[in-house]
């Protein structure tokens, strides 16, 4: 039942909401993404403060949302309850991030000042035998999946191509790229838990 007191725009988005619960109709899900791409991008960067996270952060959040879908109720419109989605993720994003920057190891005894220090960039011997062992695991783990989800892995984390970049390099709508590439990450994550419980 349509809620009578939406706007227009908000009852085309309940239309494309039904569609693509309902009929799990891959045009509605882009719809609803091309709809609202941009100005979650937006509010999200002004966030941030940075691009690529807030590229990220976008397909995190309709990722997140397409998730939920079917737990969406018309008590108030779509873009609301995706714009809470949006924000409260990158409320948590900005919470891991400042934990894993700063580490404080107590506290000075002269002036009672912190003491903060932050992760040295350089990797030792070790670390480095463990970072190309995990590329090396990456890989092969990429090779697995569908051809249209390894392309995309690809692209984007081996050759570090941005979501315009790979949108025009196979020639795909980039709303199409953003959700596909969240589709192949969390592939990718059921992959590699497989593996993990299987060690």
């Amino acid at each position: 039942m349509e809620p009578k007191n939406f706007s227009d725009k908000a009852k085309l988005d309940y239309q494309l909401v039904l569609k693509a619960v309902d009929h799990q109709d891959e045009k509605a899900y882009a719809q609803l993404m091309s709809r609202y791409r941009d100005s979650i991008y937006f509010m999200l960067l002004k966030m941030v403060n940075n691009k690529d996270d807030a590229e990220d952060l976008t397909i995190e959040a309709f990722g997140k949302a397409f998730v939920r879908l079917h737990q969406y109720t018309p008590n108030y419109a779509f873009s609301t309850w995706l714009f809470r989605i949006a924000s409260n993720n990158c409320i948590d994003f900005l919470r891991k991030k400042r934990m894993q920057l700063l580490s404080i190891d107590g506290e000075d005894g002269d002036d009672n000042s912190m003491i903060i220090d932050l992760a040295s960039k350089s990797l030792n011997p070790e670390q480095h035998a463990i970072k190309n062992q995990k590329k090396v695991i990456m890989h092969e783990v990429v090779g697995r999946l569908k051809p249209r989800y390894k392309i995309l892995i690809e692209l984007r984390y081996f050759k570090e191509l941005s979501y315009d970049e790979i949108s025009k390099e196979l020639d795909m709508p980039l709303g199409t790229v953003k959700a596909q590439l969240y589709r192949a990450r969390e592939v990718l994550q059921g992959i590699m838990k497989s593996r993990i419980n299987n060690i």
